[in-house]
């Protein structure tokens, strides 16, 4: 029996007690120690995004595994793992030509005629696992190629964030654009994912990287991440003051908020030749494009779902960038509550002041 952050009807989680069933054979279970509150749990929890409910959200989290099915060989009870919504099947064409996070999963999940992951622990029925993952929970039921082993020495509530705001954000930046040293970047939205590219743009060694968002205090935090300049994203010049900075334009342009004007500012930022990658879960109406004359000046526009990330080699590589002092996490996370925390701690997203709230189990 396990504890859970259970969505119920839209707009509200409440906690409840759930049961998970025993691994299957490429299944592994995971005693949940830390998960982070991300913005696309919030599209989910608000209804901007469906899902069959009951189900239990989160998705971005660390633990330890308590058991593994017969046929599991990437990780064994006592290894401490980080989960990735972006579970792989490793035969369909997007895993076999290296692009891993496209597969759509579905030999990961549990067929029809298999019980249900997750129960009311009442004996009420299924609870919907959502995004392969359902982390808002005591412990997780995934996937073996949903998780990845992490060294020990990483404390898991940093960890957690590994799972979505990091991998998003930082993947971004490694493997989407493919960032050369001495490129300037322009980052839209400094929550969890903006604050995590604009990191990983420090460490890639971009020239210049401009944070744009209209909080003072993300501001202030992007700058002690990395930050080479600031600019209000509410000013009515905010395009022109970053095309002055960057000298004509940045070489990359990533939005990181979700929203149809900042995916258009992205677009405004770019000098010749210039990729805008859009990150945030953008209302399903929306549409970004290029005009003529940027398509004439060589202009790219592209989607980095979870930061087109690789997350067996990539998660280990950025826990070993958080061991050399070189990745901040501790910057990016504004606090830590407990699961019965969980509804304030989005009411904390919805004023858009903080960072990233993480829960801390046990």
């Amino acid at each position: 029996m396990a504890k859970a952050a259970i969505l119920e009807e839209v707009g509200q989680l409440a906690i409840g007690e759930v049961e998970l069933a025993e691994p299957l054979a490429h299944e592994v279970l995971i005693d949940t120690r830390a998960c982070g509150l991300c913005h696309s749990d919030l599209h989910f929890i608000d209804g901007a995004y469906p899902h069959p409910m009951p189900s239990i959200p989160g998705h971005e989290a660390a633990g330890v595994v308590r058991a593994v099915g017969s046929e599991v060989t990437t990780v064994k009870p006592g290894d401490h793992v980080v989960t990735c919504l972006s579970a792989f099947c490793g035969h369909c064409e997007f895993c076999v030509t290296g692009r891993m996070a496209l597969c759509m999963g579905g030999g990961t999940r549990r067929k029809p005629d298999e019980p249900p992951r997750i129960t009311r622990a009442d004996g009420g029925g299924a609870v919907q696992q959502m995004l392969n993952l359902s982390a808002f929970c005591e412990q997780m039921l995934v996937h073996e190629h949903a998780c990845v082993s992490i060294d020990k020495a990483m404390p898991l509530d940093r960890a957690a964030v590994l799972g979505c705001a990091v991998t998003t954000g930082a993947g971004a930046v490694f493997n989407a654009c493919k960032l050369v040293p001495g490129e300037t970047v322009a980052v839209i939205g400094c929550g969890g994912v903006g604050l995590a590219a604009i990191n990983a743009a420090k460490i890639a060694g971009a020239g210049k990287v401009i944070a744009v968002d209209p909080v003072p205090e993300k501001r202030a935090l992007a700058e002690a991440l990395g930050a080479t300049h600031t600019v209000d994203a509410a000013a009515g010049d905010a395009a022109e003051q970053v095309v002055r900075i960057s000298g004509g334009g940045v070489d990359h342009a990533i939005e990181a908020v979700g929203r149809q004007a900042s995916a258009d500012l992205a677009v405004k930022l770019l000098r010749r030749g210039g990729t805008a990658t859009i990150l945030g879960m953008m209302p399903l109406h929306c549409k970004v494009g290029l005009g003529a004359m940027d398509l004439l000046s060589g202009k790219k526009l592209q989607g980095a779902i979870m930061g087109m990330n690789r997350f067996p080699v990539d998660l280990p590589r950025l826990v070993d960038f958080y061991l050399r002092g070189l990745l901040d996490l501790d910057t990016i996370i504004a606090e830590r509550i407990a699961l019965e925390d969980i509804n304030r701690g989005f009411d904390t997203m919805r004023a858009g002041t903080a960072a990233r709230s993480v829960i801390v189990f046990g």
